[in-house]
């Protein structure tokens, strides 16, 4: 009875009363009946029946015999109502149609006052690693990434995409902030992946120059944007600018974090303060040594209880994170050689700093410098052979 009282709601969006869906569900599920047995059956009143089964005849779904008493009979339902679907699927295109032309009205006036509209799709959190991974093995040339601590940890997640995309010879390069380096998804990322650090706080991941990936690290959600001219090129400009001036940290791999981290401290102190401190030393410092330990100490680093060697490891990987050089003693003309492939100067605070070290430690120095096309080096002369006490 249920089925049969949804049944005869459906059939009033065609265009039939209540009283005829009722008969004529009643007609189709009991067969040719009398006048008597459809009001029975269909629950309605005596004095309506007659005038709903002419209603039904009038609209060619039922026929009712000239004889009494009256028997009616329903019409097949796809004899019945094959003119009526026809005419609601002729509406439905027509207004298809309608929608098609008012769109392309739409486009039309959008392209003509210069804008078009663009669309994106949005990421529910739970969706977001695994259409990460799915958009990891997807990619064909690059994988350009700048994540904070929520990407990374996705990124860290999708290792076996990561390691087949590196197979692929796919060139992947992600920026993460300085606070990161070390963490156990900083080690978690596989070798072959170039890292550099960068204060940003954005998870923003291009795939292919394409696909943009972006993730809220707030909530978790995503969205997926294609790279239309406009943002893609603009994306790409951002991550190669942000890319150019981010400092290399893929030396710092093996260190511990807090290692790692008091690298990135003695630079990033030496990088925004460390020439400020040279020039005032020289203009108000009657003592010539410029005290680059006391500086860093200032600075909430100390040195002084590292041996040489710690200090030569710490100065070379500054060296090649800042300027592609090195630092290395050699104990047969016992000095220290510090090169770079940058002749700007970029080596002096660190020669300065292992200097002042070891003249704390009782050495005598002498420096000399020279620079050249291909960058500079400095040698520190000691006076007596180092060691580690």
């Amino acid at each position: 009875m249920v089925k049969g009282q949804d049944l005869a709601v459906s059939l009033e969006e065609f265009g039939l009363s209540r009283y005829e869906a009722q008969a004529y569900v009643t007609l189709i599920t009991k067969g040719t009946i009398s006048a008597a047995e459809l009001a029975y059956y269909s629950n309605l009143p005596r004095t309506k029946v007659y005038p709903t089964l002419l209603k039904l005849e009038k609209k060619k779904i039922a026929i009712i015999s000239k004889t009494k008493p009256i028997m009616c009979t329903a019409i097949s339902p796809e004899d019945a109502f094959d003119e009526i679907v026809q005419e609601q699927i002729n509406k439905v295109n027509g207004m298809n149609i309608l929608v098609t032309k008012l769109k392309q009205v739409s486009e039309d006036s959008k392209k003509a006052r210069g804008s078009e509209e663009k669309r994106y799709f949005h990421l529910t959190p739970n969706y977001v690693f695994k259409q990460l991974e799915t958009m990891i093995d997807g990619s064909k040339t690059s994988i350009h990434a700048i994540v904070d601590s929520w990407g990374l940890n996705l990124l860290s997640q999708c290792k076996e995409s990561l390691i087949n995309a590196i197979r692929k010879n796919i060139d992947i390069k992600i920026v993460i902030p300085p606070n990161l380096i070390g963490s156990e998804t900083f080690r978690a990322i596989p070798d072959g992946i170039k890292i550099k650090c960068a204060d940003i706080s954005q998870n923003s991941i291009m795939f292919d120059d394409s696909e943009i990936l972006m993730i809220n690290s707030n909530n978790g959600k995503g969205a997926i944007f294609l790279s239309t001219e406009v943002l893609g090129t603009n994306q790409a400009k951002t991550f190669e600018q942000t890319w150019k001036n981010a400092m290399k940290v893929n030396n710092l791999l093996d260190m511990t974090k807090i290692d790692a981290q008091e690298t990135l401290k003695i630079i990033q102190a030496i990088n925004e303060n460390g020439l400020g401190f040279v020039l005032n030393s020289v203009l108000h410092s009657r003592n010539k040594e410029i005290d680059m330990l006391e500086f860093l100490e200032k600075n909430g680093v100390d040195l002084e209880a590292k041996t040489i060697d710690e200090i030569i490891a710490l100065v070379d990987s500054t060296l090649q994170i800042t300027c592609s050089g090195q630092a290395r003693y050699e104990p047969q003309g016992n000095h220290i050689i510090i090169e770079s492939k940058l002749n700007s100067g970029h080596s002096l605070p660190w020669a300065m700093l292992l200097e002042g070290y070891l003249h704390k430690k009782g050495f005598k120095t002498k420096m000399l410098y020279s620079n050249h096309h291909n960058g500079e080096k400095i040698h520190i002369k000691v006076d007596s052979k180092l060691d580690n006490d």
